[in-house]
């Protein structure tokens, strides 16, 4: 019965990951159009070289959390796992905020568009960066639905320097757009 539980909980899990998968798919195709709709208007595209790691990192993270899951057997510890769902859905709900409130400003990719003012509306009032907000709410929580606590600490560990590196290059390219009249 125990085995029938555990192996339930995992198989929930993993359809969780998957939706969350899914979700970041959606992002992907409305990013795809609002980059091109800002590299249509001049848009400048900055930071390059760290997008690929940004996608390795992020496939990691749904990949390493189902697999440590399955792999080593993590229990679901009805605490952890329901409040961390809650931080989870929250994260999401930040994320299609920030996208919400950018509009066609918002992609995946760091695109400057000459003459676009900045957007301090929204979440954007209240922080500077709220979709990395719910980045890393998210990369923690994900995996710790299911203890898969390896997975939430390496891939926190590697996203704070991922993101210290991200913020560098968005702020960079927000101060160029701030300085063009």
């Amino acid at each position: 019965m125990a085995t029938e539980v555990s192996n339930l909980s995992q198989w929930l899990f993993t359809g969780l990951v998957l939706l969350v998968g899914l979700e970041r798919l959606a992002e992907l195709v409305v990013s795809k159009r609002h980059a091109a709709w800002a590299l249509s208007r001049g848009g400048v595209e900055r930071g390059q070289g760290h997008y690929p790691f940004m996608v390795l990192l992020h496939t990691g993270l749904l990949v390493g959390a189902v697999v440590e899951v399955w792999v080593a057997d993590r229990p679901f510890l009805p605490a952890l796992g329901w409040s961390m769902l809650v931080v989870v859905v929250l994260s999401q709900s930040l994320r299609w905020w920030c996208i919400a409130t950018l509009g066609n400003q918002w992609n995946t990719r760091v695109i400057v568009v000459p003459g676009m003012s900045l957007v301090r509306r929204g979440p954007y009032r209240i922080v500077p960066h709220p979709n990395y907000v719910a980045v890393a709410a998210e990369g923690l929580a994900l995996p710790l639905v299911h203890t898969a606590w390896i997975t939430a600490l390496v891939f926190t560990v590697a996203n704070a320097a991922l993101l210290a590196e991200r913020i560098r290059v968005e702020n960079q390219a927000l101060r160029e757009l701030a300085a063009t009249p």
